[in-house]
């Protein structure tokens, strides 16, 4: 049969048959699957190179909050330009609720440099805001005096202890343009307003690969430019390298966030603290001189002057899988952890999701100090569980982010899954010269997400 004018399909369907219709609609019927694959990957469009999807250019990309000093008072901002760009500058002025403000905007010269990745040269700038307002909000932009990025706004802490929430993730790490932009970004539609985010180390994959450090940045987008973020390193920060040759921090890692230097030499912007109203942020660096870090951590937990005390590092205290666990690790930090009553650990690595109740210890008729231990994943890249004694809520195949809210004397702690969905919570309060009282809110409508169903208990017999 020749049509020699255009036939609706419905019509050929009817003229042909099912199966020589199909046939002419679908081109790849009748092929193996390989031949098809082949087909298909023959007719898509070549990949955008790396290279250039990334490129940088004279207009400011890349723009991340941190800090190096007290967040009531200053602020960081560093950002990527081109290497046409030799001089970075950022503007700065109290937020208004209109146009006028940019009347009052005060310039601050960057620090900049050179930086050459696997994908070629650019420029890296950090500005550090000083002398700023407590509890204000303030607008800047930052580029070259001739290209610039928009407005930003951002918000200094207040001096004294006031209410205030943050998030808190666990490993990105893979595919994290693709899958792991929208946990940051449900993260945020759900606390707008957080004051901070903590990554738990394995922010990518491969170290020194600016490819992955630019799909980090594009997740994270204008939500890193508005929430200062604090960074802890994975092993995937490290290259890999043989034992021999020492460990080597990423190239990216110091030139792209501006943290603080109060920590042990040689771990400088890995080990630090942080306070904001009222609450001590201490990360340490999991990966190296671990045996260095404890009587730092010591003295950091005995000086301080906050209601509340958080831990974020790398490697969990206690793994969520039996293979993984980390005893030497264990018995440096378990021990200072302990004395000082840290109210909350927030881990990552193992690529899955275990939160305790108070135990710091193995020991059953160990007093309890009042210390939450987290694991958590928010990237796609997924483990079992080893279900353990110290597990109260677990899960599997979960890309999670942690919201927690600290109002005076309580904390409250929310787990969500990459769809929004609560899985964990629980409230911490705080009682005088007493262990932090427990409260468990675990939604008791949503049950464990686990690959395989735990044994079910002996029935007592009657």
């Amino acid at each position: 049969m020749r049509l020699s004018y255009p036939v609706p399909a419905v019509i050929v369907c009817a003229a042909l048959g099912l199966g020589a219709a199909r046939a002419i609609l679908d081109p790849t019927l009748g092929r193996s699957p390989a031949q098809a694959q082949q087909r298909n990957e023959k007719d898509l469009p070549p990949k955008h190179p790396d290279k250039e999807r990334l490129r940088p250019t004279p207009t400011p990309d890349r723009i991340i909050l941190t800090w190096t000093g007290d967040p009531a008072h200053t602020q960081a901002v560093t950002w990527r330009t081109d290497t046409s760009v030799l001089r970075g500058v950022a503007q700065i002025a109290p937020a208004e609720g209109g146009p006028l403000f940019v009347k009052k905007a005060r310039e601050v010269l960057s620090r900049s440099a050179s930086f050459t990745s696997d994908l070629g040269a650019a420029r890296n700038h950090t500005v550090e805001f000083t002398g700023l307002e407590p509890d204000t909000r303030y607008v800047y932009r930052v580029g070259d005096g001739t290209n610039w990025s928009e407005w930003i706004q951002f918000r200094t802490a207040s001096e004294r202890p006031q209410p205030f929430s943050f998030i808190y993730f666990g490993d990105a790490q893979n595919d994290v343009r693709s899958m792991w932009s929208r946990v940051i970004r449900e993260a945020h539609a759900e606390a707008p307003r957080a004051r901070f985010i903590i990554h738990a180390g394995d922010l990518i994959n491969i170290a020194n690969r600016d490819a992955e450090w630019g799909d980090w940045f594009e997740a994270g987008g204008f939500i890193n430019a508005m929430i200062p973020s604090i960074a802890t390193p994975g092993n995937h920060e490290y290259p890999r390298a043989p034992m021999s040759t020492g460990r080597k921090l990423a190239d990216h890692w110091r030139p792209q966030f501006a943290l603080p230097l109060n920590g042990p030499d040689g771990l400088e912007e890995t080990a630090y603290w942080i306070d904001y109203q009222g609450m001590r942020i201490v990360s340490l660096n999991s990966n190296e001189r671990q045996k260095e870090q404890v009587e730092w951590l010591d003295r950091v937990l005995s000086d301080n002057p906050n209601r509340w005390t958080v831990l974020t590092f790398h490697h969990p205290i206690w793994s969520t899988a039996k293979g993984r666990d980390n005893d030497d690790l264990r018995k440096l930090w378990l021990p200072v952890i302990r004395r000082h009553r840290v109210d909350l650990v927030l881990q990552g690595h193992d690529h899955t999701y275990a939160r305790s109740n108070l135990k710091t210890g193995l020991n059953k008729q160990e007093r309890d100090t009042g210390t939450i231990f987290v694991v958590s994943v928010s990237g796609p890249k997924m483990y079992n569980v080893s279900r353990q004694e110290w597990m109260r809520r677990a899960a599997e195949d979960t890309q999670m982010y942690q919201v927690i809210h600290v109002d005076d004397e309580r904390l409250r702690y929310r787990a969500h899954t990459a769809s929004g969905e609560l899985y964990d919570a629980f409230d911490l309060v705080k009682r005088s010269g007493e262990p932090n009282h427990l409260i468990n809110r675990v939604p008791e409508r949503v049950k464990e997400r686990l690959r395989v169903a735990p044994p079910k208990a002996p029935t007592a017999a009657r």
